[in-house]
C-alpha cells in the first residue's frame, strides 16, 4: 500500500482538519479591511470574493470595510484637480471630497459588492453615512516644524476620525437575512452635517469594536509585521507595540496599523491580523489551518 495520497483524499484530509477552527468562528463576526493590491488585481479580487461567500457559507459573518487611495488619485488626476500634501497626508478639501465620496461609495464599492454577489454570495453596500453608522469628527493631526521643533497642528480639511459607531443598521441587515454581507465605504457623518473621509483602517477598527468582532484583519501587501532581521513575527502582544514602534522595528505605514489593531483589541476585539492580501486564501489560512498568516494581535 503506497503512503501517496490523491488529490480528492488531500482536499478531504484538510477539510477535516479544519473542522475544529470552522466550528470556533460559526456564528461569529469578523471585520475585514480590503484594499492594497488583493483589491485592484482582478484575479485575486475575484478570489477574495469566493473566499468571503465560503466564510458566510460555513456560518461566519465577515463585514467588509474597503478603502481606495489610488483610484481616488487617479480620478482627482483626470479632473485636474490638485492635492495638497501636509506631513505625507492629502488634504481633503470640498472639491476632492466631492471624488472621494463618489469614488468610494460609487464604483468601489459596488464592485466589490458585485464580485461577492457573482461568487454566490449576497452582499450588500454601504456608506459610514448610512444610518450614523460612523460619526466622524475633523482629525487632529500634528506635524513637528524641523527648525523649531514645536509641533503644529496640520488642516487636513475634511479627512476624519471615528468619533462614534452605531451598529444598527448592521444588526438590522444581519437579523433580517442571515446571509447579507455588508460592504463599508469609510466615508463618515459629522455632527455638523459635514462627510469625512476616514482611514480605512481607522474605519474597521472602530467598527470591529463596535461589532464585538471575534477577528480584525487588516489586508496589506506585506506579509505582517517584520523583525530588524526581516523575519515574519507571528504574534505580538499589545503591550509590546510601542517598544516596536520606539526602537524603529515597525515604520511608516505599518505604525498606524498596529496602532489600529491594538486599539481594536484594547477595545474588545478578540485579536487582530495583519496579513498579505496577495497571498491567496490568506483569510481561510489564518481563521482554519493550525500555521496561520500573517501577523497575530492580541
Amino acid at each position: 500500500m503506497t503512503d501517496q495520497i490523491s488529490p480528492a483524499q488531500f482536499t478531504a484530509r484538510t477539510l477535516s482538519e479544519a473542522l475544529p477552527y470552522i466550528q470556533r468562528y460559526a456564528g461569529k463576526i469578523i471585520v475585514v479591511k480590503y484594499g492594497g493590491h488583493a483589491m485592484v488585481d482582478e484575479s485575486l479580487a475575484a478570489m477574495f470574493a469566493r473566499d468571503v461567500v465560503l466564510l458566510k457559507t460555513l456560518g461566519v459573518h465577515p463585514v467588509i470595510v474597503h478603502g481606495g487611495g489610488p483610484q481616488i488619485g487617479k480620478l482627482l488626476d483626470r479632473l485636474g484637480i490638485v492635492s495638497e500634501f501636509k506631513g505625507g497626508l492629502r488634504v481633503t478639501d470640498e472639491a476632492t471630497m466631492e471624488v472621494v465620496e463618489m469614488v468610494l461609495s460609487g464604483p468601489i464599492n459596488k464592485s466589490i459588492v458585485r464580485a461577492i454577489n457573482q461568487a454566490g454570495g449576497k452582499a450588500v453596500g454601504l456608506s459610514g453615512s448610512d444610518g450614523n453608522l460612523i460619526l466622524a469628527e475633523k482629525a487632529k493631526k500634528t506635524e513637528r516644524d524641523p527648525d523649531s521643533h514645536i509641533e503644529q497642528v496640520l488642516d487636513l480639511g475634511f479627512v476624519g476620525e471615528p468619533s462614534a459607531v452605531d451598529t444598527s443598521v448592521i444588526d438590522a441587515l444581519l437579523k433580517s437575512d442571515s446571509q447579507l454581507i455588508p460592504v463599508v465605504a469609510p466615508v463618515g457623518a459629522g455632527p455638523d452635517g459635514h462627510r469625512y473621509n476616514v482611514n480605512a483602517d481607522t474605519a474597521a477598527g472602530a467598527l470591529a469594536a463596535a461589532l464585538g468582532a471575534s477577528r480584525l484583519f487588516l489586508l496589506t501587501d506585506v506579509a505582517g509585521v517584520m523583525d530588524k532581521q526581516k523575519n515574519l513575527m507571528r504574534e505580538i502582544a499589545v503591550d509590546d507595540i510601542p517598544g516596536l514602534i520606539s526602537d524603529g522595528t515597525a515604520a511608516g505605514g505599518m505604525i498606524p496599523k498596529l496602532e489600529t489593531a491594538a486599539q481594536s483589541v484594547k477595545h474588545g476585539v478578540g485579536a487582530a491580523v495583519i496579513l498579505d492580501g496577495r497571498a491567496p486564501h490568506a483569510l481561510l489560512m489564518e481563521l482554519f489551518t493550525e500555521h496561520g498568516a500573517g501577523t497575530l494581535i492580541s
